[in-house]
């Protein structure tokens, strides 16, 4: 057997195999479930590396059974499928290895010099005495065996690699040090015989760090440290003796240059460091990225560390059960983010008081980072400062690095902002950029930029220029490729800052109310009119953050302003809610919001009120029109109190009510309201105020409403001419006036002249608007609508069947438009013969409906109605008489007898027990 197919390799390959098919259990895992064994058996890191990568087999027969026979009970639920090999193939395969390598031994071979310390089998009797220069720091206690020191081990030992130094990077506090000290005490114990620790926080650092070494190896001169350094770095590329560099913090790369440890098969090196550049990365070198602590190393670090106290288990919570130790302990380290130095430093604060989880989780949520931790004399493990301190002297740098003066005031706004993913363009919009021009001394890179933010001074390119250095820096993750979630960061980071901004004397609170009016006056320009992709998710994360971690702010007034007010972006957030189909959800949070307005401004506040019209307006289209009218009317009542009856507010709280009257079913009292505020508009405002137009529109319509379709047609075509006038062909009022001029064309008979209106105003808005505008996509709807109406049902099936594909892709399966659309949809197949299609679809669409706006909402209703019409059009007559009968009996309960869709309801009911009536009048006749 040659050596490439040795039994210790031919045992290796099959062990890889297994332990792929097993998930890839983390080392710690196996060495706990060994240890958990009866008696208890051992598997450390380093010989689990070895039997991995082909350098040894388990010695111990029984841990070697057990070890085959636990990774195959997890290759069967992980790998279905997975056929493996025989317990005795794999003790015959383990035995003649052990055989092999006895007999490699007595024949006086000589193994191959290894790839790295890891390689090692331990030190030989002849082997020359250890030589270490600095000091590895001492391990943590409870200190855990993560899963990314395994990868760190498999990494360093696989056979044939090329990569010699290991490159730890990663924002302080995860725990690099200690990664790289465990490695360095694994290959120290297991033969290396030269060992340099080197602090690297400095070139002169590392520098004496390599003379120590070579004057200790005898090949360098104590008096010239430069030319020690240099005679050992080439003592260590020509030596065949293993050695281990470890370079501890390195704050700046160029402080590495000439003076990286050379690629050698004798030795590999570790550099730990917060710095991502791409200076780092190079020839046998591999850029490692060290990250927080998975939610089950996190817990297991705090119960080892904590013992009783991980529970609060004293007095009446003695007994409880482990579920709740677990809960709290998975609460806590993910309120501290999972990040080693935080859990370590709290475990010790724990300690130290006599405090459970509980309590520090309420102490944690109530006071300054700097206070829920030891103080410094009392910090474990070595710690040099606390956890609020740790990220200090990478902001600093980062603030010196080019573009200088812009990383520190960049990372207090995103400080305020959702850790989870933060937009480019919030942080590079207009008022972002003011912001951060205040902390600039030097003059703008570009002086070119010419119109309305001409006077910016921070250009959008040196805006992304300042997150890479905080990237670079380890302070925050900046992710082009992210969609609309660009920027992250640890939330430990960003409340560190936050209390850094809000403790400082004198300026505090006032530049922590300016950076909470600036975020938010970012995220509002950065809020598009029509949300896609997800953005709207994203910026409603954003501003709940902001409102979290700015208390009050957001509500004191900002800038020049000393009168309390309720920041636009707060309502814009729940609009947003309702306006992607959340509409219960806007309503919760209308709720909240007038809570809080009530309390913090009063009762009587125009944002008080204002927020009481949202809050009316979302229970109308959650489908509580008689809700939404008393709403209005009590706030119409308020209004006129407190602002008086020529107030814009106030008018425009009677239209409010006018339309919800209608949607309540009173079309001819909707009408008469908006004659009698289209009155008072025209005093008080006069013929072209844009609120006057709009009253005359939305007179208009609720005349067609009453019946009155030639009325509502002549209104819509003199509102059209003042329109034009007044604001142009091109503004979205005229074009909104254009489509309603088409509607009732239609309604009023004209069919043909409908379809081309809608067919002319879909150019006219493709140009102005852009195809996937909602104005745009709405007049496709009305297009492909005219055209069924006029004739061509297949084209109208058709145009709504492309409509959906587009809705889907810009608005999202549950907006109110996609839904309508699939209505739209489901009627013009129907339409076009496809009755049994019809009825599927609008069975599915009540599927969601019901899922999204609940079973009493008019959408949901109307959708009822027209799934018992197509059953009945299928020819399930009985199964529509029922449908009709059990929505009669709702549409009773929520619209009332009067309502127009519950006359409509009756009517259709009597038709289809007609027919069904019919049917077994024939079937009788057939009998007899």
């Amino acid at each position: 057997m040659s050596q490439a197919e040795d039994a210790t390799a031919v045992y290796a390959r099959a062990l890889q195999a297994l332990y792929e098919a097993a998930g890839e259990p983390i080392g710690a895992e196996i060495t706990r479930q060994a240890a958990a064994q009866r008696p208890p058996l051992k598997v450390s890191a380093s010989s689990w590396s070895d039997w991995l990568n082909g350098r040894n087999v388990p010695s111990d027969e029984r841990l070697a059974l057990w070890l085959v026979t636990y990774l195959t009970a997890r290759a069967r639920n992980k790998t279905p499928g997975y056929s493996p090999r025989p317990k005795a193939w794999w003790e015959s395969t383990r035995k003649r290895a052990l055989a092999e390598r006895r007999q490699g031994a007595r024949a006086g071979g000589r193994p191959r010099l290894p790839r790295s310390p890891a390689a090692l089998d331990g030190p030989s009797p002849d082997a020359p005495p250890l030589v270490q220069a600095g000091q590895i720091p001492a391990a943590a206690d409870c200190f855990q065996d993560r899963e990314i020191a395994e990868r760190l081990r498999r990494a360093a030992a696989a056979e044939g690699t090329v990569v010699l130094c290991q490159v730890l990077a990663g924002m302080g506090g995860v725990g690099k040090t200690q990664l790289a000290a465990a490695y360095a005490r694994d290959a120290r114990e297991r033969g290396v015989r030269v060992l340099v620790w080197a602090g690297a926080s400095s070139r002169a650092e590392i520098i004496a760090a390599y003379a120590e070494a070579a004057v200790k190896l005898g090949v360098g001169e104590r008096e010239d440290p430069e030319r020690a350094a240099r005679e050992f770095l080439i003592w260590a590329d020509t030596t065949t003796i293993p050695w281990l560099i470890v370079l501890d913090d390195l704050h700046d790369p160029a402080d590495l240059r000439g003076l990286w440890p050379p690629a050698s098969v004798s030795g590999t090196a570790v550099v730990t460091t917060r710095r991502r550049d791409a200076a780092l990365a190079g020839p046998h070198r591999h850029l490692v990225h060290v990250g927080i602590y998975n939610l089950e190393e996190a817990r297991a670090y705090l119960r080892a560390k904590l013992g009783a106290l991980a529970g609060d288990q004293t007095g009446d919570q003695a007994d409880q059960p482990a579920a709740e130790e677990v809960r709290e302990l998975d609460a806590l380290a993910e309120e501290l983010g999972r990040l080693p130095l935080a859990l370590a430093q709290a475990a010790a604060f724990m300690i130290d008081q006599e405090i459970g989880c509980a309590r520090y989780r309420h102490l944690l949520a109530g006071k300054l980072l700097a206070h829920t931790v030891p103080e410094t004399g009392g910090l474990p493990d070595d710690h040099q400062r606390i956890i609020a301190a740790t990220w200090d002297l990478s902001i600093e740098q980062a603030d010196r690095a080019r573009p200088a003066g812009l990383a520190r005031p960049l990372l207090n706004l995103v400080s305020v902002l959702d850790p989870n993913g933060i937009p480019a363009t919030v942080l590079t919009s207009p008022p972002a950029r003011h912001y951060l021009a205040a902390y600039l001394s030097a003059p703008p890179l570009d002086t070119t930029e010419t119109g309305p933010e001409a006077d910016l001074d921070v250009e959008v390119e040196r805006v992304d220029q300042a997150l890479r250095v905080l990237h670079r820096f380890s302070l925050i993750d900046h992710d082009r490729g992210a969609l609309h979630r660009e920027v992250r960061v640890h939330q430990l980071i960003q409340r560190a800052t936050r209390e850094n901004i809000a403790t400082q004397p004198d300026l505090g609170p006032e530049l922590f109310a300016e950076l909470a009016h600036t975020a938010a006056d970012a995220l509002l320009a950065a809020w598009p009119d029509a949300e896609r992709d997800q953005i709207g998710t994203v910026l409603r994360a954003n501003t709940t953050t902001l409102e979290t971690s700015t208390g009050t702010a957001l509500w004191e007034g900002g800038g020049e302003k000393t009168s309390h007010e309720a920041h636009p972006v707060l309502s814009r957030a729940a609009t947003s809610l309702g306006e992607s189909g959340q509409v219960s959800a806007a309503i919760a949070e209308y709720t909240r919001l007038h809570a809080t307005a009530t309390r913090l401004l009063r009762p009587d506040h125009p944002d008080t009120l204002t927020t009481r019209h949202h809050l009316a307006r979302w229970l109308g289209e959650a489908g509580d029109v008689a809700g939404a009218a008393t709403a209005y009317q009590e706030l119409h009542t308020d209004r006129l109190r407190v602002l008086g009856p020529d107030h814009p507010d106030t008018l425009t709280t009677r239209g409010n009510l006018a339309r919800w009257l209608g949607q309540a079913g009173d079309v001819a009292g909707a009408a008469t309201a908006f004659q009698d505020l289209l009155t008072d508009f025209l005093r008080v405002l006069g013929p072209d105020h844009p609120d006057t137009l709009t009253t005359r529109g939305n007179l208009a319509y609720w005349l067609g409403q009453a019946g009155d379709v030639a009325g509502a047609s002549t209104a819509y075509q003199d509102l059209l001419t003042d329109y034009l006038r007044v604001l142009g062909p091109d503004h979205p009022d005229t074009l909104t006036t254009r489509g309603n001029l088409a509607y009732w064309l239609g309604e009023a008979g004209d069919v043909a002249g409908a379809a081309t209106a809608f067919q002319d105003l879909l150019t006219d808005v493709l140009r102005v608007l852009g195809p996937d505008h909602p104005d745009t996509l709405t007049t496709r709807g009305n297009l492909a609508r005219w055209l069924g109406q006029a004739g061509d049902v297949a084209g109208a099936a058709t145009a709504f069947q492309d409509l959906l594909t587009d809705v889907l892709r810009v608005l999202g399966p549950d907006h109110p438009h996609t839904l309508t659309t699939r209505g739209n949809l489901a009627n013009w197949l129907g339409q076009a013969g496809d009755v049994a299609g019809a009825s599927t679809a609008y069975q599915d669409l009540l599927t969601d409906y019901l899922r999204v706006l609940g079973p009493d909402h008019p959408h949901t209703l109307t959708t009822r109605h027209n799934l018992a019409y197509w059953l009945g059009q299928a020819g399930d007559v009985a199964g529509a008489a029922t449908a009709f009968q059990d929505l009669l009996t709702d549409v009773l309960r929520v619209l009332g007898p009067d309502h127009p869709d519950t006359l409509t309801t009756r009517h259709n009911l009597a038709y289809w027990a007609r027919r069904r009536q019919e049917e077994v009048d024939d079937l009788s006749g057939e009998g007899s």
